[in-house]
């Protein structure tokens, strides 16, 4: 993690639908372009977010439309963090539970692959005990 000038206030936003979400990561990736992260960055963050973000509309709060997933984010010229976290009143979501996307029984499955997605283009990636908020780091990429 970079150090340097203090990190941003925390920006807030509610997404209660996947067509919500759009705006939302454009907002976070205009600023990360604005910033200076080259292209790649800004491709997986955005894959990132869109996986992170669908998994608690549909998997956290089962597509309740009256619940949100909420997403915080604070940028500062070397690096952006993102914490998704969805109004999940059940047992949460286990990321060790999830199966090997790259295991043999697992390569035709049409899911299952967003947290190895978001391990791949994240810099670093916190789950709370709870299992309904994600922490997303992303570094500049030189």
């Amino acid at each position: 993690m970079q150090s340097g000038a203090p990190f941003g206030p925390w920006q807030h936003e509610r997404v209660r639908t996947t067509a919500q979400m759009t705006p939302v990561i454009e907002k976070i990736l205009s600023l990360m372009q604005a910033a200076g992260f080259p292209e790649r960055d800004l491709f997986g963050m955005r894959l990132s977010l869109e996986e992170a973000i669908v998994n608690g509309i549909v998997h956290g709060n089962a597509k309740d439309p009256d619940k949100s997933v909420h997403v915080r984010y604070q940028l500062q010229p070397d690096q952006v963090i993102v914490e998704v976290e969805d109004e999940d009143e059940g047992p949460g979501f286990k990321p060790e539970q999830v199966p090997d996307p790259l295991a043999p029984e697992n390569l035709e499955r049409p899911s299952g692959r967003g947290v190895f997605l978001i391990r791949h283009y994240m810099t670093w990636v916190k789950f709370n005990d709870r299992g309904n908020r994600l922490t997303l780091g992303k570094s500049k990429s030189a």
